[in-house]
């Protein structure tokens, strides 16, 4: 898909995938109740290939993250800050998953394209404010593995169950005061007669991207949430995780060196898993030209879909005590 520029706005990619769309489906395109998200634009003969691992990451990422909550939720010993954030994080991403997959799936097998203007301003609001509320989760994560690391005799006083409830509602509040104007913006743009959306989901630019107005301050905004809230919450991470290793590397002993490494490694690949492909996606979306849409879409999409089937994976193989209780529920199925 075409980048944005800031002040006119290009529409002729998403135009020509339009033409060949309706031709396809003789579907009208103008029904100002409605949009029409067209799936994968390029892909729509692979849209049931396409959808089969879209499934099977879905299915399996809700398998494993209920099968987290549940054991959290059973064993006592697990109640800790640690699990509770890995809890707060799999209820982000159950959501995240739930808000997108069903529908996209509805396109790839059903041809059930359409949704409503109220249900594409919600998706335009829900996904963003869930995304910034998991990248919220992690940086809260990132402190409580400096505080347990860097000053493990205060850890207990610093993150009780209590102050990490406060940090959760914290972040939500956050997320939403921050992520409310972008459905807003959406509201004051006209739509004309092209009300096709070239994607799977009500993706905030990609339904900007089709109106017949000016999107400079939809773009804008857009970036604000990624370097501002999304910057911000990588920096303090990356600063986390330097006095994390700084700290690491002067403890004498092996073991807890290794414990203490061990833990660091698994929520590094978590945050790996999370911000590489959204970051490709947000980024080449707005500043790269000649990258294919269907590309953009796969990314997009990739974002929500493998960090919740690998997040209870890479905590499972990599944290001891929690790999030892989901295998004691494991084996008792």
């Amino acid at each position: 898909m075409s980048s944005i520029n800031f002040g006119t706005l290009n529409i002729s990619e998403p135009n020509r995938h339009t033409e060949k769309f309706m031709a396809a489906f003789n579907l009208t395109p103008y029904d100002p109740s409605t949009f029409i998200l067209m799936g994968i634009p390029g892909l729509e003969a692979a849209h049931v290939w396409i959808s089969i691992p879209f499934a099977m990451f879905y299915v399996i990422g809700l398998l494993e993250n209920f099968m987290l909550l549940y054991v959290v939720s059973k064993e006592l010993t697990l109640q800790k800050p640690m699990y509770l954030l890995l809890c707060m994080l799999a209820l982000t991403e159950i959501t995240t998953s739930t808000s997108v997959v069903p529908k996209a799936l509805c396109i790839f097998w059903f041809n059930l394209k359409t949704i409503t203007v109220a249900g594409c301003l919600t998706q335009s609001f829900f996904l963003p404010m869930v995304t910034v509320m998991h990248s919220t989760i992690l940086m809260t994560m990132a402190f409580d593995r400096y505080v347990a690391i860097c000053n493990p005799l205060r850890y207990t006083t610093i993150l009780t169950k209590g102050r990490v409830a406060k940090l959760g509602l914290l972040g939500l509040i956050k997320s939403i005061l921050f992520v409310l104007p972008l459905p807003l913006l959406l509201t004051r743009l006209q739509f004309c007669e092209n009300r096709i959306v070239p994607h799977t989901h009500c993706e905030p630019i990609a339904v900007a991207k089709i109106s017949c107005g000016d999107i400079t301050v939809n773009s804008i905004y857009g970036l604000v949430i990624l370097f501002l809230v999304i910057g911000l919450d990588l920096t303090l991470i990356a600063l986390s995780y330097g006095l994390i290793l700084k700290a690491v590397l002067t403890i004498s002993s092996n073991r807890a060196h290794h414990k203490a490494l061990n833990t660091c490694i698994a929520h590094v690949c978590v945050m790996l898993t999370y911000y590489t492909p959204s970051l490709f996606y947000h980024l080449t979306q707005r500043f790269v030209k000649d990258i294919a849409p269907h590309v953009h879409i796969i990314f997009a999409d990739l974002y929500l879909l493998i960090p919740p089937m690998l997040n209870p994976i890479i905590y499972g193989v990599k944290t001891k005590e929690l790999r030892e209780k989901l295998g004691k529920y494991t084996c008792r199925w």
